[in-house]
């Protein structure tokens, strides 16, 4: 049977077919065998290599950002090496919440002070709100400043009510020069608990960039009245308004303060908001402008239940 021109261009495209199919299959398989021995040589590293080589693989586990890789990381967890177990703390949390917690919570009563730092602000990346009263623990207890303002900014990025009381009360001190970057934490930690509440979102607080309105949208809120369904906010209201009102606070406080006004979105804030419209300080305006645009948004909301 004599095989026509068309008959035999269709036999060689599929024969093409099937060699890019098996092309694929084998590039997969080179990706995934390459992706293990990566894996592998990670680990060797971990287990038998020096510091560098260690805290390399380390780096190098957290751009992976996977369970797996993850898991490679926990042995370090308990090296010998201060720098080591720093590092480490931030290449477990990819691990599932539960598995992180477990791993970490050890560290936070690390004798280096570095290593309980780190392990707090691990703690706030992976978010688990069973991590708030150890860190609230490790704030009245540690002796560290540094460790004690990474227990705060965790609680922030948590996001989890549980902790606005104890972030108030470090606003109800007087306010004093060794403790102003622990009161702008708390400050700032008690407004991205309420925008995680509100938007799902963990973004930057205070703006960056004062654009027109309309290239700087507010995002409708999940809970339009915030305060009557979680009544912490109220009394955080009341101290943030004291904080603003403070002639001797410090600028980054009042400036995360009224903020936080504006995540809380409730209408009570407006007049303190107000008073600040023409403050000397450019950025505490900006900022208070753009809270009162956020209650503004939450107030139509409250309209349309």
């Amino acid at each position: 049977m004599r095989i026509t021109n068309y008959e035999l261009r269709i036999t060689n495209l599929h024969s093409v077919i099937k060699i890019f199919a098996l092309l694929g299959v084998l590039c997969v398989f080179a990706e995934s065998s390459f992706a293990q021995t990566n894996l592998e040589i990670l680990a060797e590293k971990i287990n038998r290599g020096n510091d560098e080589q260690k805290r390399d693989a380390l780096f190098q586990i957290r751009k992976l950002e996977s369970e797996e890789a993850s898991l490679l990381a926990i042995p370090a967890l308990a090296d010998k090496s201060e720098i080591v177990r720093a590092t480490a703390a931030f290449s477990v949390i990819f691990l599932p919440k539960d598995k992180a917690l477990n791993v970490l919570l050890p560290l936070l009563g690390d004798k280096k002070e570095l290593v309980r730092r780190e392990t707090a602000y691990a703690l706030g990346k992976v978010g688990n709100p069973n991590a708030i009263n150890p860190l609230i623990r490790v704030f009245q207890k540690d002796k560290i400043a540094d460790v004690k303002n990474a227990s705060i900014v965790a609680l922030g990025e948590i996001g989890d009510v549980a902790a606005i009381d104890a972030l108030t009360t470090i606003l109800q001190r007087k306010p004093k020069d060794k403790e102003e970057f622990l009161r702008r934490s708390a400050a700032r930690s008690i407004g991205q608990i309420a925008q995680i509440i509100q938007t799902n979102k963990v973004e930057v607080l205070t703006p960056e960039d004062y654009l027109p309105n309309k290239f700087n949208p507010i995002e409708k809120p999940k809970y339009p009245k915030l305060v009557e369904t979680f009544p912490v906010f109220r009394h955080a209201i009341g101290i943030l308004v004291q904080t603003l009102q403070n002639a001797r606070e410090f600028a980054d406080v009042k400036r995360e303060a009224a903020f936080a006004l504006g995540a809380i979105g409730d209408e009570s804030a407006i007049p303190i908001l107000q008073a600040n419209l023409n403050d000397e300080d450019y950025y505490l305006a900006e900022i208070a402008k753009e809270a009162l645009r956020k209650i503004s948004v939450y107030s139509s909301e409250k309209g349309l239940e």
